[in-house]
Formats: structure tokens, C-alpha cells, sequence
């Protein structure tokens, strides 16, 4: 069983950083494995809605997302983390987001999602909100913790001091790791939810 962690914070090393380690030292006392995906300070455009990756199968725009894509596709769950910038996700973050989900053509249901939010004070909730938003629209479980997955910390190193904070990174770790467990042995029992074809509607005036 394996996580893929996705940090969009342009800092290596970062406060964002620090809350992830505390995530990476339970999941590999619970045997699973990570990997970390450092987003924040590559050049990723948004996507442009062109609408190839419905025939290729992959983004147009061959760089990161599409790098990414298999190790989506192969995890079985996704822990999105980001510092917050005027009360929301790291710009750079959310363009890879958005081409990686609308591009990515597989099966996501049941793969298990966590986000994680790191800022000197306000605006957690709003980018913690922001981030779930890509795991409910593709039939993701959203893992809990004890709190809202955040940490504060504004000068380096200064997530380290938030207590509770990392003790609500390490719960959420512990959650995320049992919920992908149990669909694990969910799925050798009872198989995956049965799909209906999809039905698309658009209002007009």
C-alpha cells in the first residue's frame, strides 16, 4: 500500500514540509509507503480547457501532471498539502490540480484523500475547503483527523512549535492509513460500489 503526497509549497524543507514528516513517520510505522511530489516551485501553466486529453489520454502540455499521472493512478491514497496565499491554495498547486484530475481518465473512486493547510494565522479553513473540492468531485473518501488538517507556522521552522497542530497531522496519518486498510479488505469482500452511466445536464436561459 502506498501514499502519494503532493506538496505545494514553493519551500523545500518549509513549515508545509514539517507537517507532512509527521504524516510520513506514522504511515511507515502502519507499513505504508510514501512519496513526496514537490509542486510549488515548478513552472506548471493552468489548463486551457483544449479538451486532447479525452483522446490522448494524457495533457497537452507534457511536463509534471503528466509525470504524475501513473503514480496517481498506482497510489492508494493522495495527502495534498499547501501553504495558504490570500485565503487559498498556492497558485502553481491548483493549475497542477486541475489538469492532473481532469486529464487523469481512470477510476478514482475509493482511493483515500487528505489535504493539508499551513499559515502564519488566518485563511485555513477556506484553502482546506479548496483542496477537498478535488477529492468529493472523483468519488474519493476524505480522511479526518482530531481538527481541521492545519498547521500555523510562518517563519521557518515554526510548525515545528504547533503542538496541537502536528498531533492532528499524526491522527490524520493514523485515519488515513485504517480507512485505506478497511477498503482494501472492503473491496476483496464486496467489491467497489456499483457505477451508473453518467448523466450530464446544463441550464441555460
Amino acid at each position: 500500500m502506498n501514499v502519494l503526497i503532493i506538496n505545494g509549497s514553493p519551500r523545500v524543507g518549509g513549515n508545509t514540509s514539517i507537517a507532512l514528516k509527521e504524516m510520513e513517520q506514522v504511515f511507515a510505522q502502519e507499513g505504508i509507503e510514501t512519496e513526496t511530489i514537490q509542486v510549488g516551485g515548478k513552472d506548471i501553466r493552468g489548463c486551457i480547457a483544449c479538451g486532447t486529453c479525452f483522446t490522448r489520454g494524457k495533457c497537452v502540455f507534457d511536463d509534471l501532471v503528466n509525470q504524475t499521472a501513473p503514480k496517481f493512478e498506482a497510489c492508494d491514497g493522495l495527502v495534498i498539502a499547501s501553504p495558504v496565499y490570500y485565503a487559498s491554495a498556492n497558485g502553481t498547486l491548483i493549475s497542477f490540480l486541475d489538469r492532473l484530475f481532469y486529464s487523469c481518465r481512470f477510476d478514482k473512486s475509493m482511493k483515500v484523500g487528505a489535504s493539508v493547510v499551513v499559515a502564519r494565522r488566518g485563511g485555513l479553513s477556506a484553502t482546506f475547503d479548496e483542496l477537498n473540492k478535488y477529492f468529493t468531485i472523483a468519488g474519493m473518501p476524505v480522511a479526518s483527523s482530531q481538527y481541521w488538517n492545519s498547521v500555523h507556522g510562518r517563519a521557518p521552522g515554526e510548525a515545528a512549535q504547533d503542538a496541537e497542530g502536528l498531533q492532528t497531522m499524526r491522527t490524520l496519518a493514523r485515519n488515513m492509513s485504517f480507512l485505506i486498510k478497511s477498503i482494501a479488505l472492503g473491496k476483496e469482500k464486496y467489491g467497489l460500489p456499483q457505477k451508473e452511466p453518467a448523466q450530464f445536464t446544463n441550464f441555460i436561459r
